[in-house]
């Protein structure tokens, strides 16, 4: 192994240890021609992590997904400007997330799944025919949910069959399939993926969401590698699947509740992806930090250290619950007098939890989020307001009594 190998091994192997991830595969081109593809640790059958090893790349799709509609507007049959599903929307603005829609307007998550394209158009129909396309970013998965059933529509074919003859098998892309529900439609041969809590890994499934278009492509990271080797002639726009970061660089990261992934093309000409069996959790929102990392050693900067943020975080909230625990049963042993009307703000952690998802999703830009997800996502966040919840209102309610 030369040197830039030597430390790029030894950055990602630092890397996935402090940032708890059980199992990474990184796959590196530099033009059109592929330099390394690499796995790091094991899958939750406790197998080696390959090139081989089927993993989802979440809303690393999307960039797929906009190809297909930019292969059919080349073809002349889709116009990118012409609203289409008798609405004010156009293909561009689906793809570039400006169509007024929003996971505000059309909770995506927390509805009921389609389990299909069509069906998705059908649960959008009210919000398409309200929607007023103002220019303004905002990111939600229906817009690309929307835009798989226009590739459908314009193709004849079935969207994630059309990814395969379209755009997966002329790339020589053998070993990656499209989706269209979790965990529902994932291949036989794929291991399930890890939440986070405490600082334990644990293996979850990943739970019920429809996925077509939107984050669906199940691949490897030898195909990864195929599929980043051929960005020069594919040449993605800006905004149609892809976005420009700080640095002009394109990129898109991927989150799943078990997995997360990216995929990022620097201005030195290297293609990198990076796909982890770690998911959205709390001090762990994507592996951006992880390829801009590779990315410093590949042109022979220094990268920054990692953290061991997750766990710190976690540790935080376990010390928090502790806490809340100790003083809610002293405040239960010691009675004090305190006037009625303040003890109704012992409800307030009550009230936190219960309003959690939506808190939340204003942190992510008004993101949804399911409460069952939300245990996917930060169970120690959720166990700590529920544990200061029931010790603040059961005082409450013992000092009313009393």
């Amino acid at each position: 192994m030369n040197i830039w190998g030597a430390a790029l091994a030894l950055f990602v192997s630092t890397f996935t240890g402090e940032a708890s991830y059980p199992g990474v595969v990184v796959a590196i081109t530099k033009g059109d021609q592929v330099i390394a593809v690499q796995g790091y640790g094991h899958d939750s059958s406790g197998a080696p992590m390959t090139e081989h090893t089927k993993m989802p790349i979440a809303s690393v799709s999307k960039s797929f997904t906009a190809l297909a509609v930019r292969q059919l507007a080349d073809a002349g049959k889709i116009d990118l400007d012409r609203p289409v599903f008798d609405s004010r929307v156009t293909p561009r603005q689906l793809l570039a997330h400006t169509s007024g829609i929003s996971d505000r307007t059309l909770p995506e998550k927390s509805l009921p799944q389609p389990s299909s394209p069509a069906e998705a158009v059908s649960r959008a129909q009210d919000v398409l025919r309200s929607a007023v396309p103002d220019g303004q970013f905002r990111y939600t998965n229906t817009n690309y949910h929307l835009a798989a059933r226009l590739v459908e529509l314009a193709s004849g074919e079935n969207f994630n069959s059309y990814l395969r003859s379209h755009i997966f098998e002329p790339l020589g892309m053998r070993e990656t399939v499209a989706i269209d529900v979790t965990p529902r439609d994932l291949p036989s041969d794929y291991r399930r993926g890890y939440g986070y809590a405490y600082g334990f890994s644990v293996p979850l499934t990943e739970p019920d969401r429809f996925v077509a278009g939107s984050d669906g492509v199940i691949t490897t990271g030898a195909d990864m590698a195929k599929w980043l080797a051929a960005q020069p002639k594919l040449a993605p726009r800006d905004g149609m699947g892809w976005r420009a970061d700080s640095k002009g660089q394109l990129r898109h990261s991927g989150i799943w509740f078990t997995a997360t992934a990216g995929q990022l093309l620097t201005s030195s000409g290297h293609g990198i992806a990076v796909m982890s069996n770690s998911g959205l959790t709390l001090g762990n929102e994507g592996t951006s930090a992880l390829e801009d990392g590779i990315a410093d050693v590949l042109d022979g900067r220094t990268p920054e250290e990692p953290g061991p943020y997750r766990l710190i975080v976690d540790l935080v909230l376990a010390a928090l619950a502790l806490s809340s625990l100790v003083l809610g049963i002293r405040a239960l042993r010691r009675p004090r007098k305190l006037h009625k009307a303040w003890q109704v703000l012992r409800f307030v952690p009550l009230g936190v939890l219960v309003t959690m998802p939506w808190l939340i999703g204003l942190l992510f830009g008004g993101r949804d989020i399911t409460f069952f997800q939300l245990m996917h996502y930060s169970l120690p966040l959720v166990v700590w307001l529920a544990v200061s919840g029931v010790m603040n209102a059961s005082v409450a309610v013992v000092r009313w009594v009393r």
